[in-house]
């Protein structure tokens, strides 16, 4: 199966559209900080996924599998930042962050299956 045809990266394909988009909204004198430290990780997870979904071995799949759920906990926490602060709407948040958990639960499961027994 093409990694373009799995849920796992359609989900984070769609979680990184609503960050980035949600992220313009910033004020802009972030521009540079939270704003970037937003989309990198949202791009970084979608990213990893499809790379880990092309290597041969098993332990880089795991690694980069494993690489995408920490940029998923990188963007959780900046998004729950974003939120306390007023940034962003709590509104605009809560599909993202169905998305996070959603995903999280996905890699959880996908690296629990592919450790060596």
């Amino acid at each position: 199966m093409h990694y373009m045809e799995t849920k796992l990266w359609n989900k984070a394909m769609e979680l990184a559209e609503l960050a980035c988009k949600s992220a313009t909204g910033l004020p802009s004198e972030e521009k540079y900080g939270i704003r970037l430290q937003i989309t990198r990780p949202a791009v970084s997870v979608a990213s990893n996924i499809a790379e880990g979904w092309t290597r041969e071995s098993k332990n880089e799949r795991r690694q980069f599998l494993a690489v995408a759920h920490g940029s998923l906990s990188e963007l959780h926490t900046q998004l729950l930042l974003c939120g306390r602060l007023d940034w962003l709407p709590s509104g605009s948040l809560a599909r993202q962050m169905g998305l996070i958990d959603e995903l999280s639960r996905m890699l959880t499961t996908l690296c629990r299956r592919s450790r060596p027994t």
